[in-house]
């Protein structure tokens, strides 16, 4: 009776180049994922992120501050951006001082009003006092004579105009405000409606800010303080001269 043989099922040393094999292909993938991105057009990629970029501003998810000074960029210049002359973009403020300082001389006498250079031109300080009721944002009765006579000036010359509501730091809380923040952001939207609705001022020279309690020009520890910070500032934009002092060294903005 003959034996049959038994067949022993060796393990096999080859298995490693399956291995090794898809090792190679994705090596060989990974560098021609490589190879193609860096190929791309930049100059592509560029216009895709700023479009994007512009897309989220006019959505509101990332909203920029854009100065009056400051003029857009339109990505496709589809249409082009109107550039202010130099002239009216920064007027000489001087002769518009003197106006003001002539028509408003009772308010200014009073302290309801006061007119100075700051860095970004002509400051009209409107106080609390003359122009406005306690916690509200509507001008006073009494005071819309000489708001108007204020307001026509303006509308006179091509000024860009910033308009910044100003508190001192007593908390309010009424049936219309919940926070300094609110009242001064209300006064100053409410002088851009009189200014554009009554007046006719162009609304694209505008501009509207509320800081609260947060920008005081005197102290409010005292009651002569307080009322001094609790004002609207209109900012008339335009040219300004520094000079550097001797002494200090610090700017003077005349």
């Amino acid at each position: 009776m003959s034996r049959r043989r038994r067949r022993t099922n060796r393990p096999s040393h080859d298995r490693w180049l399956v291995s090794y094999a898809d090792f190679i292909t994705l090596v060989f993938a990974f560098f021609v994922v490589l190879y193609s991105t860096a190929q791309v057009d930049r100059k592509k990629v560029s216009q895709l992120s700023a479009a994007i970029q512009v897309a989220f501003q006019q959505l509101g998810a990332h909203p920029t501050t854009t100065s009056p000074t400051q003029v857009p960029v339109e990505i496709n210049q589809a249409a082009p951006a109107t550039v202010l002359p130099a002239d009216e973009e920064f007027p000489d403020l001087a002769a518009l001082r003197k106006e003001l300082g002539q028509t408003l001389e009772p308010q200014i006498s009073r302290g309801e009003v006061t007119l100075r250079n700051g860095r970004d031109g002509l400051v009209i300080s409107l106080k609390e006092a003359g122009f406005f009721g306690s916690g509200s944002a509507g001008v006073k009765a009494a005071a819309e004579p000489a708001f108007s006579r204020l307001a026509r000036l303006l509308a006179e010359g091509k000024y860009a105009i910033r308009i910044e509501g100003h508190t001192d730091n007593l908390r309010i809380h009424n049936a219309q405000y919940s926070s300094n923040w609110e009242l001064s952001t209300a006064r100053s939207t409410e002088m851009i409606r009189l200014l554009v609705v009554r007046y006719g001022l162009d609304p694209g020279r505008l501009s509207a800010s509320g800081y609260g309690e947060y920008h005081p020009i005197a102290s409010n520890r005292s009651a002569d303080g307080r009322a001094l910070n609790r004002r609207v500032d209109l900012v008339v934009l335009g040219k300004h001269e520094t000079v550097l002092t001797q002494d200090t060294g610090q700017e003077n903005v005349h």
